[in-house]
């Protein structure tokens, strides 16, 4: 018997409100989790859960309907092998949803995943408010999708500031900020232990530290490092002296290793949140893939540069790109802080053109500063984590159903 099942099958309390999370891939199920915890913290015992979700949405009472790993899956060349199955999980997950009888959908990120869902349990149940946590990037591309979500989405919970007047301005559904995770680590980079690192890897305090940062992913660390590398090769050319450190994902350190070994300046690798963020108070500079990893350095204040490569299939769609900029920071700033250098601009020389006043007194390094520093204020909320902000959310639409109202369709 299935969660949802179980769920319908039984006897509860009549005040009880089922709410449906589907999350698709694991950062998904780390807001889940974290979802969970707050609303249970905000009205205890008033939530009974079911839906799809990994490890960490488990070990807080959530019943699996299947493996995450069946549908975690990112870029359309890795779904593509899997489309037969998750298909099925689609339908499977409408299915249970709709056997839970419940009060509300939460659809976590994942929008290939669980956009679908949500578009099939509108559809067959109307009456059911919809909410979906982790805007999709509908300011960077296939803005159209904004005004469609309307039909099927009652409100958007965003991770970034900009985004609730991008669905304004776009025709979307009702969109609040929430917060990003990452506010919850601002204390964590300011309080990271620098001096311990620099002892214990004997960081010589007269050279700058170069931050490295190829990415969490295999296959754009593949793409990125050698590039990266070269950076490193032409500083040093260049008559520069500085540290380089380079923050890995654990399962990937063995690779940068190998891929780093034969730098110019043999690099630090170090792995661990901890760690990461003490190089981060380290760092004069870095150079970075684009991703959340911006936002990080961001908050920190690092001076940094900002590259990215794709592959093939995914170079095809850059002229669909909306957006000034691909780098989070900038967007939440409105401004172009960090420099990018992307594709065929993504080279040694170009690379380094950029970092090597970053590393000494400049007005560009200055620049940066001066302009990172308003990043915290623009993120923070006026109180509370990221995670209550989106449980009081999900509460008030809760409200809302429970009094006759509805929000679906209301602009911001």
């Amino acid at each position: 018997m299935t969660d949802a099942a179980a769920l319908s099958g039984a006897a509860m309390p009549q005040d009880l409100k089922i709410i449906y999370l589907i999350a698709g891939e694991h950062s998904g199920d780390a807001l889940g989790a974290k979802l969970m915890d707050a609303l249970q913290a905000a009205r205890p015992g008033a939530f009974r859960f079911a839906g799809v979700g990994g490890a960490e949405m488990q070990s807080h009472g959530l019943k699996a309907l299947f493996a995450i790993e069946d549908v975690a899956v990112m870029g359309p060349l890795s779904i593509l092998p899997r489309l037969p199955r998750i298909v099925r999980r689609v339908y499977q997950t409408v299915d249970d949803a709709l056997a839970a009888k419940p009060d509300v959908v939460v659809i976590i990120d994942s929008p290939e995943f669980t956009h679908p869902i949500a578009k099939r349990v509108r559809r067959r149940a109307p009456h059911i408010p919809i909410i979906d946590y982790v805007s999709p990037s509908v300011w960077a591309w296939r803005p159209g999708r904004a005004k469609t979500m309307r039909g099927y989405i009652d409100e958007v919970l965003a991770l970034l500031p900009f985004e609730p007047e991008a669905h304004q301005r776009l025709g979307g559904p009702h969109c609040t900020y929430v917060g990003h995770p990452l506010i919850e680590r601002l204390d964590d980079i300011r309080n990271a232990d620098a001096a311990g690192l620099a002892r214990r890897l004997n960081l010589d305090a007269s050279k700058p530290v170069l931050l490295v940062l190829p990415g969490s992913r295999r296959s754009e660390v593949a793409r990125l490092i050698g590039d990266f590398g070269d950076a490193v090769g032409v500083l040093a050319v260049r008559g520069e002296r500085f540290s380089v450190i380079v923050p890995a994902v654990g399962h990937l350190r063995g690779f940068i290793e190998d891929k780093a070994a034969a730098w110019a300046v043999k690099p630090h690798i170090v792995d661990g949140s901890a760690d990461k963020y003490a190089a981060m108070r380290l760092a004069r500079a870095a150079v970075a893939a684009s991703g959340t990893v911006t936002l990080e350095l961001g908050l920190a204040g690092v001076p940094a540069v900002v590259s990215y490569k794709v592959d093939a299939a995914m170079l095809m769609l850059r002229s669909m790109l909306k957006t000034p900029s691909i780098v989070l920071t900038n967007l939440v700033a409105g401004e172009m802080i960090y420099p990018e250098r992307l594709q065929e601009d993504c080279t040694g020389e170009k690379l380094a053109d950029v970092l090597q006043p970053l590393l000494g007194e400049s007005d560009a390094r200055a620049s940066q500063v001066r302009a990172l520093a308003r990043i915290p204020a623009l993120m923070r909320l006026p109180e509370g984590t990221p995670s209550q902000a989106a449980a009081t959310a999900i509460i008030a639409v809760l409200d809302c159903y429970a009094a006759g109202k509805s929000r679906r369709g209301a602009p911001t």
